[in-house]
């Protein structure tokens, strides 16, 4: 471990080293520009470094007032008074009506009649009270039947027959030629009252309807507004409508409402494809912004398994569209905690807000006419804090960031021009210490991901599901003491000093692997790239500005302040990222099967976010007296959350109303019966299949009932289709461990009755079979207390 009193070198001046300036110079000329390679003897003194408390004092105040500033930004849902042209009680009023009859499942009498009908209500309204107005409402049922291919979970062919549509076409009187689509969908899934999935999007469309059909001035084009009713069963009624409605050759661009949390700030996460006018038109018209389009190229590279009916507008209706999307609290994202109470009415303000205020701007724009006119080109935008949208295209972006990344070459290059680099000695330290750095990413990252392995293998996986800093107490304390540690080695065996021209080096190296970043994400037209220019360019500056102050008193209180004040507007902002990252991704990690070790990723991200958010503060370090009580701080912390973890003293789950965390089990009793090619049975069962889709399987459930355990855990039977289970969808790849429950057989209510009635060989070899399926369905009309049956009959031909 170093000494509290490291120094620097410093040339002798005939003993005697009292004046400031003579020092300062004699600095430049030892170290420079340069590493402090040269000379390795102890000096006398430290001059110009930081106390080890001071700076970590500093940077921790840092870290936690900009975090403050996020969390209170997005606190904040509603910036400045409403115009009162959205009524947001009255929306409310509808999402608690449509969430009253319980989950809506695509087929259910609560989805197709009860629903339906109550939107159809309202709507009758609505055209009733604008009648006199200059705008008219049409309504259409549509009850579509087809199916398509989708590239999604592996891809699959849905088929769907007759979903349910509500679409209402609001235009001038004299008629309109080009058309605007709002999209939400009133279906939620079999066991939520799907509220903010989708509910309160479709209660916001209905006010919205309101407010402008009651324009007193007539619109320059049409809306239409389709609330469907068959989503969740992988986008059908979308594509019901897309494809098959005579309305949709006139849609020029869509706004889409979804969700992927419950309540909060909904956020644009993709647009286009291209078609910058439509982020435009976000930005000039939106109250409230907020926006990302780092989410819209995460959420497009496939990362998140999840996808909205912006795909279907997008391929199959080949027309641009903005898609928006509640992502706060994604715990109770498609389960029975879903609910309206949930959700602020400060929320359904903001959302109701931003769709009018856009809409009105859409409807009135020249670029809905001809939208192809200006087609070309992507944009960059991102909010600050939620109050302002900074956008630019793409093509101004890719210039901004080879300036930045120009700028911050002419400022390398300067210092190895230095009439000190003597035989390319600063190149020879910046590549040095680069590989340092590098290094102790990589060891870092190695170190914590051997932390999270052994947290898996002890069966303390997910333990921070319920309180999500606990990770960040123990996976962020080990990689920032990693880290640490590494630079303090370097610094102590490597160097051997102290000083401040080492500081200086590691700046640079921060700037240049940045820069790089910068370089490799422009090259491959990724509009993400600003985030690294923000990360360039702020700290360039900065450093530019204190040059002066840095010389003349080295790390002092003063230039680590400003220094820290420079850094602000791009930290707070990745800071924001960092937020809607983990935000995202700690829900999804509860579902997202049994195969993927949680703690692997989620200790990745932490210890990606914690190498980024140190970049510029790595020279600290070096700067610094010694970071002794640095390291035994984090040491202390990560062992005692390291020991609590694997004592398991952190349950993944609770059912506290206030903030539940649910563990996400399928239960399905079924009877299998499987049919060889002949059309027999071959084989006949029943049981309670039961599925975890989080990494834990049945670990928690086992000690409450017994006979859910790994001995009736089933394998793939892979000469059966998808194992030999009755998959919804074809998930099968995300979860793999199956437990089987032998139970009596299932009686429907609506017995279903198979036949094969035909075989063909098909020219390249495989088998083509049309089968028939006959089942009961009842179709109520509008007299609940009778009911007609009938038995359709579906020939399905499959290869």
């Amino acid at each position: 471990m170093e000494k509290d009193t490291t120094i620097r070198r410093i040339k002798s001046l005939h003993g005697r080293q009292n004046n400031v300036s003579e020092n300062k110079n004699d600095s430049q000329d030892q170290c420079g520009i340069n590493g402090c390679s040269e000379v390795k003897k102890k000096p006398e003194v430290s001059l110009y470094l930081l106390h080890e408390g001071v700076g970590v004092a500093l940077v921790t105040v840092f870290i936690l007032v900009l975090w403050g500033v996020v969390h209170l930004s997005l606190q904040q849902l509603v910036i400045g008074k409403s115009t009162g042209e959205f009524n947001a009680i009255r929306a409310r009023k509808h999402l608690e009506r449509i969430t009253s009859v319980g989950p809506r499942p695509t087929g259910s009498p609560e989805n197709e009649i009860l629903t339906v009908n109550f939107l159809l209500e309202q709507i009758e309204h609505i055209k009733a009270d604008s009648a006199s107005g200059p705008n008219s409402v049409t309504v259409d049922v549509q009850r579509p039947t087809g199916s398509f291919s989708i590239d999604f979970l592996g891809g699959f062919t849905s088929y769907y027959d007759r979903v349910s549509n509500i679409a209402v076409r609001l235009e001038p009187k004299a008629g309109a030629q080009h058309l605007m689509l709002a999209n939400c969908h009133f279906d939620s899934v079999a066991n939520s009252p799907g509220a903010s999935d989708d509910a309160v999007s479709c209660a916001v469309m209905l006010e919205v309807l309101h407010s402008l059909a009651n324009l007193s001035t007539p619109l320059r084009h049409g809306v239409v507004f389709l609330f469907n009713g068959a989503e969740e069963n992988v986008l059908q009624a979308s594509h019901g409508f897309i494809t098959q409605h005579p309305w949709a050759k006139q849609v020029r661009a869509f706004i889409n409402l979804e969700a992927a949390g419950v309540g909060g700030k909904e956020v644009v996460f993709q647009t286009g494809p291209e078609n910058p006018w439509l982020v435009q038109a976000y930005v000039h018209a939106a109250k409230h912004p907020f926006a990302s389009v780092v989410g819209q190229e995460v959420f497009q590279s496939g990362v998140i398994p999840s996808d909205t009916d912006f795909r279907i507008y997008r391929d199959f209706g080949n027309i641009p569209g903005i898609d928006l999307a509640f992502i706060e609290n994604g715990f109770l994202y498609h389960t029975k905690y879903d609910t309206s109470d949930r959700i602020l009415t400060d929320s359904i303000q903001r959302a109701g807000d931003n769709i009018l205020a856009v809409l009105k701007h859409l409807v009135m724009s020249e670029e809905l006419a001809d939208s192809s006119e200006y087609r070309h080109g992507n944009m960059v935008f991102f909010d600050l804090l939620g109050m302002v949208v900074v956008a630019y295209p793409a093509r101004v972006g890719t210039i901004i960031n080879y300036m930045t990344a120009m700028a911050t070459f002419l400022y390398l290059f300067k210092k190895c021009s230095h009439p000190s680099n003597v035989g390319g000695r600063y190149i020879k330290e910046l590549v040095y210490a680069t590989a340092v750095v590098i290094l102790s990413w990589l060891v870092t990252l190695l170190t914590v991901l051997i932390i999270a392995l052994v947290v898996s293998l002890t069966g303390r996986s997910m333990f921070w599901y319920n309180d999500f800093y606990t990770c960040i107490f123990m996976y962020g304390s080990a990689a920032t003491g990693t880290m640490v540690l590494i630079h303090t080695l370097a610094k102590n065996l490597y160097y051997g000093v102290s000083c401040v021209c080492l500081g200086e080096l590691y700046f640079d190296v921060s700037l240049l692997l940045w820069c790089g970043a910068l370089v490799y994400l422009t090259a491959n037209d990724l509009c993400s790239a600003y985030v690294p220019m923000l990360m360039v360019a702020f700290p360039l500056t900065t450093k530019l500005l204190l040059v002066r102050e840095f010389k003349l008193r080295g790390a002092s209180v003063k230039y680590s302040v400003l220094y820290q004040l420079g850094l602000a507007l791009p930290y707070v902002h990745f800071m924001f990222l960092i937020w809607v990252v983990f935000e995202i991704f700690t829900p999804i990690l509860g579902r997202s099967g049994t195969e993927i070790p949680p703690d692997v990723v989620l200790a990745t991200l932490v210890t990606l976010a914690t190498l980024f958010l140190s970049s510029f503060f790595l020279h600290f370090i070096y700067l610094a007296r010694s970071t002794k009580w640095l390291l035994a701080g984090l040491g202390t912390v990560f062992t005692v959350f390291l020991v609590l973890v694997l004592c398991g003293m952190f349950f993944p789950y609770t059912a506290d109303p206030s903030g539940p965390r649910p563990k996400r089990v399928f239960l399905q009793h079924t009877t299998r019966t499987f049919h060889g090619l002949d059309g027999q049975v071959k084989s006949r069962d029943s049981g309670l299949w039961i599925n975890s889709f989080d990494y834990t399987g049945m670990q928690h459930i086992t000690p409450i009932i017994p006979e859910i355990n790994d001995t009736i855990r089933t394998s793939c039977q892979e000469d059966r289709p998808f194992c030999g289970y009755p998959w919804f969808l074809p998930v099968k790849f995300l979860v793999k461990k199956n437990w089987y429950l032998p139970a009596p057989e299932v009686f429907p209510r609506s017995p279903i009755e198979f036949q094969v009635l035909s075989k063909e060989q098909t020219k390249w070899g495989t088998v083509k079979i049309t089968f028939e399926v006959k089942e009961l369905i009842l179709i109520y009309n509008d007299d609940p207390s009778s009911s007609t049956a009938t038995v359709p009959s579906e020939r399905i031909p499959t290869p």
